[in-house]
């Protein structure tokens, strides 16, 4: 585990290529992403670590409902209490337990998503998410194209910027596979809406950008909306 930014504190959770990531509040900590179904001991150890513990995590907000971000979900919102805050157009598939048969562009991600160990245990979120809303000392980016509702999120007071899985970073700045994305041509439009005056990049998959490297994802940034404008 490491700080992405003062009061961010990014935990690989398989790894070093899956990420969740802790946000110190006010009022106590926000989980970003539940990961696998191995991932609640990892982050309980990891909070622990930093000084803090499981019960300070009082919300827990999904960037997507894909299976490697909610599947310790259930035992996370148990073990916690914590409120679950996806975006709306997400909800009713983290209720479902699954993917949806739509929720695919490709026939790849259409068979994967059959598979049991893609399944995870319904979660019924307890509040819903919209562009632009704050929470905690998070801004909601809503940027859909790999789920309906995924979301980024801008951390205001340090200015970092968590991608979720609109961008990977596993060696190179890069798109996901298309055929794991449910819209990508939606997908594309949505860079346009991501900040790029930022101190720091957090990915869900990869390693994170930091100082001066973060002139790396604006120059991705700027080239790829250029492409898709």
């Amino acid at each position: 585990m490491s700080d992405l930014a003062p009061g961010i504190l990014r935990i690989p959770t398989r790894g070093d290529g899956d990420n969740c990531f802790v946000v110190t509040d006010e009022d106590g900590l926000t989980l970003v992403d539940a990961g696998w179904k191995s991932a609640p001991t990892v982050i309980r150890h990891a909070v622990e670590t930093a000084g803090g513990r499981l019960a300070d995590v009082r919300r827990i907000v999904i960037t997507h409902a894909h299976p490697d971000h909610v599947r310790g979900l259930a035992e996370l919102a148990s073990r916690t209490g914590a409120d679950v805050l996806v975006h709306e157009q997400d909800a009713p598939w983290l209720a479902a337990g699954r993917v949806p048969r739509h929720g695919r562009s490709g026939r790849l991600g259409r068979t994967i998503d059959r598979l049991p160990l893609l399944h995870w245990q319904p979660v019924t979120a307890t509040g819903t998410l919209t562009d632009g809303e704050r929470v905690g000392s998070l801004r909601v980016i809503h940027t859909p194209g790999h789920s309906p509702g995924h979301i980024a999120l801008l951390h205001e007071p340090s200015g970092a910027l968590l991608v979720g899985d609109a961008v990977f970073h596993r060696g190179a700045l890069a798109t996901g596979p298309d055929a794991l994305a449910a819209d990508p041509a939606t997908r594309d439009a949505s860079y346009a809406r991501l900040p790029r005056d930022v101190t720091a990049v957090g990915f869900s998959h990869g390693t994170p950008l930091l100082g001066d490297e973060v002139g790396h994802f604006t120059t991705w940034l700027a080239a790829t909306t250029d492409r898709a404008g």
